[in-house]
């Protein structure tokens, strides 16, 4: 036997049915939004983060050398693959440019609730603009699928803010504050304790009691508040920004899911713009169920024109985690519309009728293992077959098949040649 890699998972069919499910779902409520679906590549130059993080970055990276010489790594992230692309094909593409994808990364990082080392997220992004409603088009995107998979409102709630607010707020103190690090404590300040916060706050550069002014200041998430203690250009145009997105929003209908926290500001360096995250509104899943915003500067960091870009990935493990919450994640069993039971030398009727069901868009299983009628009676029931159509030597021998109800157990004989017939999807309700 050999063991499978610690934050790596197997997926056995039930699972794999709910999660393809979820995922259908998410998709095709992209797809309604006018994104279009692209795929990319596992392996990427490692220079794409250590350029932008710095060679220590490679220690959360499964990074090496590949037989060309050429330092790689499985992609931890989408967003700078995107970027390359863009930037590659940025002439011929129409804008905006609305991407869809959902596949897995990989991060060398501690296996937690949530989170895997193989981990699977489906990203939605817009490209070329910058108006609010590209914004506020991603926050609705994000709540309809969301809605689509049966949560509602009592279930979620997206926390937004603008990284401008926090930095403009930051600079208005006379100090010299690394408003980078300051940032990196604020992502960090709901899951630290108040005086740990505070602390990474005067190493970046504010006394103690102006980092618990500041602290104050942002969770009490009152704009005007902010714009008052900081009067500067920055925050005022943030604050702005942010109220023209949840205008739009809330003509889109998703400002109903959304609330202001400063306090969200997301880890990552690129973003520039408005920032949200989703949340379980009970706090039973202790982490972001996901989080998306505004990255204008990516595109031109990447050697491509300036370009203004907002997005949005939600990762499928932790949405699992709220779905299941919730009680809307989908069954995880396998379903199956037909079991087709051979009895005796009649592989060749058995198998018209299979193609027949198939060409009409069904699941169908039919025996190829050889085995009993008892035997292929329990697969069919294991499977969750919904009807059962045995075909035996003595029922051909009168021209019938035997249609079985697997849920109420009852069966009937009808004629071989009206079995599918001309129905779409016949049951055993359509010959009772």
């Amino acid at each position: 036997m050999y063991d499978g890699i610690k934050g790596f998972r197997d997926f056995y069919p039930g699972e794999m049915a709910a999660r393809r499910a979820t995922i259908d779902t998410i998709e095709d409520t992209a797809r309604r939004y006018g994104f279009r679906e692209i795929g990319t590549p596992a392996l990427e130059r490692a220079e794409m983060w250590t350029d932008k993080s710095g060679d220590e970055i490679v220690e959360e990276l499964y990074a090496f050398e590949d037989q060309g010489g050429r330092h790689v790594t499985l992609t931890p992230e989408l967003t700078p693959t995107v970027a390359r692309m863009v930037v590659a094909k940025q002439q011929e593409l129409s804008k905006p440019i609305k991407w869809f994808s959902t596949r897995p990364f990989w991060r060398y990082e501690q296996v937690q609730q949530g989170r895997q080392r193989e981990f699977y997220q489906t990203n939605v992004d817009i490209f070329g603009s910058s108006e609010p409603e590209a914004d506020a088009e991603i926050l609705a995107w994000a709540a309809d699928a969301l809605t689509d998979l049966g949560l509602t409102g009592d279930h979620f709630e997206f926390r937004i803010s603008h990284r401008d607010i926090l930095g403009g707020v930051l600079e208005s103190y006379e100090t010299d504050v690394d408003t980078t690090e300051a940032i990196r404590a604020v992502d960090k300040s709901g899951k630290i304790p108040t005086a740990e916060y505070h602390d990474l706050l005067a190493e970046a550069g504010l006394t103690y009691d102006q980092a618990a002014e500041f602290d104050d200041l942002i969770a009490g998430g009152d704009l005007e508040a902010v714009e008052s203690f900081a009067d500067t250009e920055r925050v005022t145009a943030a604050v702005e920004n942010l109220q023209h997105v949840l205008g739009a929003a809330e003509d889109f209908g998703a400002r109903e899911y959304c609330t202001i926290s400063l306090e969200t500001a997301r880890g990552l360096d690129y973003y520039t713009g408005v920032v949200f995250e989703c949340f379980d509104s009970t706090g039973e899943v202790s982490r972001s169920i996901f989080g998306g915003g505004r990255y204008d500067d990516l595109i031109e960091s990447f050697g491509g024109q300036p370009t203004p870009a907002v997005g949005v990935a939600p990762g499928h493990a932790t949405l699992s985690l709220l779905c299941q919450r919730a009680g809307v994640w989908p069954e995880e069993e396998v379903t199956t519309d037909y079991y087709v039971l051979r009895v005796g030398d009649t592989r060749a009727e058995a198998a018209r009728i299979t193609r027949e069901l198939r060409e009409r868009g069904h699941v169908v299983e039919t025996d190829v293992a050889g085995r009993s009628f008892g035997a292929q009676l329990d697969y069919a029931d294991s499977i969750n077959a919904e009807t059962v159509v045995i075909v035996g030597e003595q029922d051909l021998a009168n021209d019938e098949v035997t249609v079985k109800d697997m849920e109420t157990g009852d069966q009937l004989q009808t004629a071989v040649e009206e079995f599918p017939g001309d129905l779409e999807r016949p049951t055993y309700e359509d010959f009772a």
